[in-house]
């Protein structure tokens, strides 16, 4: 049985523990999410043929009865294994892939429950309003990747010449797919990024609104890059989002940059730069009296210690 790393006895309100704790803690949140995933897998084992048929839609496929020596062109593509582990490795890829995605919330939980003690209160809000937003956005972009995944297959198979067969394995299909979906899910991510940024006080949203052109031009590129196909459409639909989606972040900055104006006039100031003074001058107001400290018992009386009298140019111990 693993041993709770943290007792209501023993927390700390400010998350703090020893290195062993630390340790512990991290075992024990590791171990759950590997038996989310564990148990995710096996579910998905089921359903491995679906998982299957779903991840190679987008491919055109040949009918069936069709071998590599006939000619398909750019038509269709035939799959098949390659070796005969294939079949294995294939399924169990794909099974893992399904478990992971499937216990992401159980995985993600676990981090988030091993890193919140440390953070502040206010770093826990915005931490959850990260995260609500960050899943959306990356199944947006997995849902557009599937969308266009058969118009790039399509256009990738079109130069195939007439006298060839595109005789393609599985394991290459699902690394397709599985490349292309994180390639939009996680550039989806992009604009969330820089509103973190932004809320850190590592970048302004002025200066977000003087990189317009250069992130422009960058996205297209990285667009042009990321999508297999050469035709514009797949480019288009990876780069258009995310200009629409970096103006959004960038108009949530300027929001609170403004908010934050206004609760700290220098919060935009940089290091090195002075703040402004004001040297409005102001009334002074009354003065209150100060009274003169009383005289030692010894200057009183004329008198030092031990009763010797003190003579004019003389001096006592506490003077």
């Amino acid at each position: 049985m693993l041993k709770p790393a943290r007792t209501k006895k023993e927390k700390d309100p400010e998350g703090r523990m020893p290195l062993v704790e630390h340790l512990r803690e991290l075992r024990n949140r590791v171990a759950k999410a590997m038996l989310a995933v564990v148990v995710a897998s096996v579910v998905a084992a089921f359903f491995s043929q679906q998982l299957m048929d779903f991840l190679s839609s987008p491919v055109p496929k040949c009918p069936p009865g069709t071998s590599i020596a006939d000619n398909t062109g750019g038509r269709c593509v035939v799959i098949a294994y390659q070796t005969v582990l294939s079949p294995f490795t294939s399924t169990v890829k794909v099974i893992m892939l399904a478990g992971v995605i499937a216990a992401s919330p159980v995985w993600l939980y676990q981090l988030w429950a091993f890193v919140a003690p440390g953070l502040h209160k206010s770093e826990k809000r915005y931490t959850y309003y990260f995260a609500a937003v960050a899943v959306p956005l990356f199944a947006a972009g997995a849902y557009i990747a599937y969308l266009i995944m058969p118009v790039s297959v399509r256009v990738l198979i079109s130069i195939t010449p007439d006298v060839a067969s595109n005789f393609v394995s599985l394991d290459d299909i699902l690394d397709f797919t599985t490349r292309m979906v994180l390639v939009f899910g996680l550039a989806f991510e992009l604009p969330l990024l820089l509103i973190m940024l932004n809320f850190a006080g590592v970048v302004t949203g002025k200066r977000m609104v003087g990189w317009w052109r250069g992130v422009i031009m960058g996205v297209f590129v990285f667009g042009a890059i990321a999508t297999p196909s050469t035709d514009p459409f797949g480019m288009i639909a990876l780069s258009g989002p995310i200009i629409v989606l970096y103006f959004i972040a960038v108009g949530i900055s300027m929001l609170n940059d403004r908010r934050r104006a206004r609760n700290d006039p220098d919060a935009e100031l940089d290091d090195d730069e002075a703040s402004s003074l004001d040297l409005t001058p102001e009334s002074v107001g009354a003065v209150a009296p100060v009274g003169a400290a009383p005289a030692l018992p010894e200057q009183s009386s004329g008198q030092a210690d031990g009763g010797r009298a003190l003579g004019p140019g003389s001096y006592d111990d506490v003077t």
